[in-house]
Formats: C-alpha cells, sequence, structure tokens
C-alpha cells in the first residue's frame, strides 16, 4: 500500500470514528470488563478522553456492586418489579439499553428518581428506583455520554456537584425512614459484626468523580465552585 493510499485509508477511518461518534446515543453506562484495545475511533480519542472512560468504567463496576448488594440485603424489591430473579432485575437495569427512563418510574431520571427511591410511600421497587437516580445523575455529569473523542468537553462543575450529590445520596439512604420508623431499604449493618461495605462503594464512586473533575478542572482553567454541606438538610445539585 502507498503512502498516499494508506493516508487516505487513515482518513476514512477517522471520519467513520467521528461520524460514530456524533451518532451515538445515551445508553445505560460502560459494560463491565477491561477497556478495549486499539480500534479505529482512538485515532480521535486523547488520553484523557480513555482516562475519563476508564474513570467512568470504574464508576460503574461500584453501581453494579451496590445494587446487587442493595437487592441482596432487600431481596422483596426486585420481587416488585416483576423479575424472576434477582439475576434478572440486574440484566434489566444494566443490559438493557434504556437510557435510564423507565416505564416504571414513569420515565424519571436523575434526582427525580432518587427522590421516588426514597419517598415513604412509594410502592415500586425502590432498589431500581434508586440505582436508575444515581446511575442516571452520573451519565448526566458525564454529558449523557459512553464514550469520548477529541471535540468531547466534560464539565469539572458538574462531576463535582455529581459526587456531594453521592455523598447525600447516600446519607439519605442509611436514614430514609417510613412512618413506622423501619428503614426503607436496608444497607450498611451495625453489630456484632459491621458491614460497612457500602460505604466503601460510595466511597470510591465520590473519589473517581472528584479525581476527575480535579483533572477536568486543571485542563480547562475553568474554577469549580466548591460547598460545604450539612448532609441532614443537603440539596442534591445541578448535574447538566
Amino acid at each position: 500500500m502507498t503512502a498516499t493510499a494508506r493516508c487516505s485509508h487513515a482518513m476514512v477511518l477517522i471520519a467513520a470514528a467521528v461520524f460514530a461518534a456524533g451518532c451515538s446515543s445515551p445508553g445505560t453506562g460502560p459494560k463491565p470488563g477491561r477497556l478495549p484495545g486499539f480500534a479505529a475511533q482512538h485515532l480521535v480519542k486523547s488520553d484523557f478522553n480513555r482516562f475519563a472512560e476508564a474513570h467512568q468504567q470504574r464508576i460503574f463496576v461500584s453501581l453494579r456492586r451496590l445494587a446487587e448488594k442493595l437487592y441482596k440485603r432487600n431481596p422483596k424489591e426486585w420481587r416488585k418489579s416483576g423479575a424472576a430473579s434477582l439475576e434478572v432485575a440486574m440484566h434489566n437495569l444494566f443490559e438493557v439499553e434504556h437510557g435510564w427512563r423507565l416505564e416504571s418510574l414513569g420515565y424519571r431520571r436523575d434526582l427525580d428518581a432518587l427522590s421516588v427511591a426514597l419517598h415513604p410511600d412509594y410502592l415500586g421497587d425502590r432498589v431500581q428506583a434508586y440505582i436508575v437516580g444515581l446511575a442516571s445523575m452520573v451519565q448526566s455529569a458525564f454529558g449523557d455520554r459512553e464514550e469520548f473523542y477529541l471535540l468531547d468537553d466534560l464539565d469539572a462543575q458538574h462531576l463535582y456537584n455529581a459526587a456531594r450529590n453521592v455523598e447525600v445520596a447516600a446519607w439519605k439512604l442509611s436514614n430514609a425512614r417510613a412512618a413506622d420508623g423501619h428503614l426503607l431499604l436496608l444497607s450498611n449493618e451495625m453489630g456484632g459484626i459491621s458491614n460497612l461495605s457500602f460505604e466503601r462503594d460510595f466511597g470510591r464512586i465520590i473519589g473517581l468523580l472528584d479525581t476527575l473533575s480535579d483533572v477536568v478542572e486543571e485542563k480547562t482553567e475553568r474554577t469549580v465552585t466548591r460547598v460545604v454541606q450539612n448532609l441532614a438538610t443537603a440539596v442534591f445539585l445541578p448535574v447538566y
């Protein structure tokens, strides 16, 4: 192949990658596993793009773990969704391309879905609503993209706000109660043998979002407005 032909071939690959990037639609987040090796679209990706994708993927690994642990501690919830098993409920959450708009939630996403999950009167699958709220909120902070290319920008403020929202959501999960005083969802367990595994996954998500926010802030030279909240009275912050 001549140099001219090789150049033309490369330009075709780049054009195809750019076209694919422009035509991509919001999904349910990256699937588990290692980032793929070299592909044509990587010709229009920077090291930062790959760095952002790696962080997003690790966040969704923790979100999957949180969903599974919540379903195991609250098995009545996946039964409310009509799923035949916990595994089916997990599949419906993370493998079906619904863009985090589920009919069972009235197509609510983001903070609206989180509010439903933690409302005492909600009769549906609270774990589903909680994870849909968290995951779609994170996706909104990532610009509702699963892949990033040279012309894509991330907003450091949105990523920072998402980290604070995860802090608030974690606190609310541990404290939201029904009228009879029982927790709406069981998570961390204190006692003879403490189970704080939920806190570790929340901490990973918060740390990854904060790290990425710091990198984007430095890269774009746009200062992030940082806030200190009392979790008991904190409100969710905008992520788009």
